[in-house]
């Protein structure tokens, strides 16, 4: 799964990386993003701009924005299954950017935090689906998951599963709103290649909710 991440460069710098022409200037780097937070997406490339969603998919149909707490994470498997997914699969996809990720080792009774990144520091989308909700009230929620896959070699000897990274050179097509067949873009989602990240344990300050700091992802 993925419960915590990393967006830690500028605006400018974001936007050269992902080829956008726009800049959000309230694009506010976090060493430690959790969910029911703002997260930083593109969801069309036609539209050269970003985005900011809500992390925690809140369906159209929902009943409430709560549902949103469950949905953080979305299982490439059953994507293609799930009324939550289905049509957002087809029509609504995005890729949320990040820089790095937590992910908890067990070991015996403890779980021992670790930090995953690209071995070239570089920032990347995370594969998101998204959807917009509206409220008895009448206001609007844009939000999203990330979906996640079973792990490679390297990230299994922490954790089975893993977020789904999107290869530069696939992030158009995971874009393109012309691609709406479900094997065309499951065929996308892949567990990224081991040597191409590196991983190392942190300290366990990155388990307090309060803080978010550099010193998140400094080696243990």
């Amino acid at each position: 799964m993925c419960g915590r991440f990393t967006q830690t460069y500028s605006p400018a710098f974001i936007a050269k990386a992902f080829r956008v022409d726009k800049e959000l200037i309230n694009i506010i780097g976090s060493y430690k993003i959790a969910p029911s937070q703002l997260v930083t997406a593109i969801i069309n490339r036609e539209s050269s701009c970003f985005s900011q969603l809500r992390w925690g998919l809140i369906p159209s149909w929902a009943k409430d924005l709560s549902l949103g707490n469950k949905m953080i994470n979305a299982r490439s498997e059953i994507l293609n299954q799930k009324p939550s997914f289905r049509v957002a699969l087809k029509k609504r996809r995005c890729l949320i950017v990040a820089d790095g990720f937590y992910e908890w080792k067990k070991e015996g009774n403890l779980k021992e935090p670790f930090y995953i990144r690209l071995k070239s520091k570089q920032p990347f989308g995370f594969a998101g689906l998204y959807d917009s909700w509206k409220s008895v009230e009448g206001k609007e929620i844009h939000s999203c998951a990330i979906i996640t896959i079973e792990a490679n070699p390297l990230i299994k000897s922490i954790h089975h599963r893993m977020p789904v990274i999107i290869p530069k050179d696939k992030e158009d097509d995971w874009l393109n709103p012309n691609i709406q067949e479900p094997e065309k873009a499951l065929a996308i989602l892949k567990p990224y290649a081991s040597d191409q990240l590196e991983y190392f344990q942190v300290s366990k300050f990155v388990n307090s909710p309060k803080n978010n700091s550099p010193q998140c992802v400094v080696p243990a």
